[in-house]
């Protein structure tokens, strides 16, 4: 109904009475009404709620002129509390002002959303879900008020204000879905401790499980990280559900398919997040099992790039996990000993040397050191759970050609372990510091550690005592500190009796094949550990699904 007057009128929902709002009220609302009402409203404390037609003029304020619109952006929050029926209302009109042209009066409005929520949580999730949207803003400082609004509002209501975020993360646009994740990584630990109760921490980790169903490379690295953060999993239980994680996400009940690179990437981002998390209480024992059960019987068909190593990468995480791994069973020791006698050449044969005097250039096998370090040391760790492997009656002839293989491939790494020391022989620690003379260091600890790991292998019966540490990985005592470390011999290894030494040719007549030259990987240490890779690299894109086969349309991981 229109009053006597002919101006448009307002019902109150809560008293049912006419309220007069000027047609004209969008302009005549003025600084000093405000400030009058403002008063009024102040005065009455507690009886604000009587004074309504004073906070409906201020609602109005949001129509009116920029001065006007940020007294509104600070009076609106002040009195919400009072007027729970013009809850909505007030809601629309702070938003309003959140959204407006002027970037002064949006940061005022944005940095009053969490005051709405202090005494009343019904609208929180809607706030945290408003300013979720608002991070993907390109103004630097207005990105700052939103995120000090979305840490106001965790100690408000963290739950709710997860709510919100993860909503816009498992349905919102891409952008604003970067920007959430983004924010979460960067901001939450952050948080005081207080506030990220276990019942938080939770919630946390059941949202997180809905969006790994589908996510990125990148996002899938960073959840990860999020989760590691969180107090409540820091514990041995709280690892292992992590690990337990990433297994299900690297889908180990799955057959491998070597010719797939986003099934071999997917596989090795797997084991580089649960890798921190792996101890003799969290064991590795699912995933090496998986790697050699799987893997290893179709190394050969995964696929390598010039700039990167696949199979490398696949053999160095197999020897990093396996310490910390159980019994894998009889099948899975017997792949990884299959595999690591590929790289672990028989012998020639005698006549062949004697009618040739030495071997002739490309007769030798070609020995890969990178390879057989990480297999021999992945086998040391493992077979330690099966002695009878290799000792046992009926593995008598498997034992007898593993010593003639192991013989053989010692008397070929005395002679460059001797051409490595001689080549780095007074070098300065600046000359070393050169990238040839780099590769050779590392080139040095990886023969040294073969040459460490086949004396243990070749008593008899084999010994599983020695200790040595992986060449790629960084040194933090000299070598052979290590307790249960035995330090690298530089003499030949004594493969035969002492009485049958006169019996045996002169070193220096003996048929030895010459130094391995280029058959040491040159991207030894360099295969991606942790979250260190290139995130667009090998048909990665910037949409999410290939990754657990959902999200048509998504593109693949």
């Amino acid at each position: 109904p229109n009053c006597m007057s002919g101006t448009q009128c307002v019902l109150c929902p809560a008293q049912r009475t006419c309220v007069t709002v000027l047609q004209n009220s969008v302009t005549m609302t003025s600084v000093e009404l405000l400030y009058k009402n403002f008063g009024v409203l102040a005065d009455a404390k507690d009886q604000a709620a009587q004074h309504e037609t004073e906070y409906l003029e201020i609602l109005s304020a949001v129509k009116g002129e920029n001065n006007v619109k940020r007294l509104a952006a600070q009076f609106i929050p002040r009195f919400f509390k009072h007027f729970p029926n013009l809850s909505e209302q007030s809601l629309d009109a702070q938003l309003d002002l959140c959204e407006d042209e002027d970037s002064s009066i949006r940061r005022q409005a944005i940095k009053e959303l969490p005051n709405l929520c202090k005494t009343n949580n019904d609208h929180l999730i809607r706030i945290s879900d408003v300013l979720t949207q608002l991070l993907q803003t390109e103004d630097a400082s207005e990105l700052s008020v939103v995120t000090t609004a979305l840490i106001a509002l965790f100690k408000v209501n963290a739950i709710g204000t997860l709510n919100g975020l993860f909503s816009q993360i498992l349905h919102g646009e891409e952008t604003v879905r970067e920007c959430a994740i983004k924010f979460l990584s960067s901001k939450l630990s952050k948080i005081p401790l207080e506030v990220m109760t276990r019942e938080v921490e939770e919630l946390l980790v059941t949202e997180t499980r809905k969006v790994l169903a589908d996510v990125t490379r990148d996002e899938f690295v960073t959840f990860m990280q999020i989760l590691a953060g969180l107090q409540s999993l820091q514990t041995v239980s709280g690892r292992q559900q992590l690990v337990d994680l990433v297994v299900e996400q690297a889908e180990l009940s799955k057959p491998f398919q070597a010719d797939d690179s986003n099934c071999v990437d997917r596989l090795l981002d797997c084991i580089r997040q649960a890798m921190p998390l792996f101890s003799r209480n969290v064991q590795s024992t699912k995933f090496v099992a998986y790697v050699c059960t799987a893997v290893l019987p179709s190394l050969e068909a995964v696929t390598s790039t010039e700039d990167r190593d696949v199979r490398l990468e696949v053999l160095k995480l197999l020897a990093e996990m396996s310490p910390y791994c159980g019994d894998v069973g009889n099948d899975s020791l017997g792949n990884l000993y299959t595999c690591l006698l590929e790289y672990m050449p028989t012998p020639p044969a005698e006549e062949e040397n004697e009618e040739n005097g030495a071997p002739q250039s490309g007769a030798e096998p070609q020995l890969q050191f990178s390879y057989v370090e990480c297999l021999m040391f992945a086998f040391h760790q493992t077979a330690r759970k099966h002695p009878d492997f290799l000792t046992g009656d009926e593995n008598a002839d498997r034992l007898k050609d593993f010593r003639t293989r192991l013989q053989f491939f010692a008397r070929g790494l005395q002679v460059y372990i001797k051409q490595l020391r001689l080549a780095l022989q007074g070098k300065t620690g600046e000359q070393l510091k050169t990238a040839e003379n780099k590769i050779k260091v590392v080139a040095l600890r990886t023969t040294s550690n073969i040459n460490v790991l086949i004396k243990d292998l070749f008593h008899n019966p084999p010994s599983y005592k020695s200790a040595v540490g992986l060449s790629w990985k960084p040194t933090t005592k000299p070598s052979g500190d290590h307790e249960g470390t035995k330090r690298p011999g530089s003499g030949p290894l004594e493969t035969s009796p002492p009485k049958r030494a006169a019996n045996r040719p002169k070193h220096s007549e003996r048929s030895l094949y010459h130094p391995p030259g280029g058959k040491y990987s040159e991207r030894v240490g360099r295969a991606p550990t942790g979250g260190e890779f290139n995130a667009n690299q090998r048909g990665f894109g910037q949409r999410r699904g290939g990754w657990r086969g959902r999200g048509q349309g998504r593109g693949q991981w």
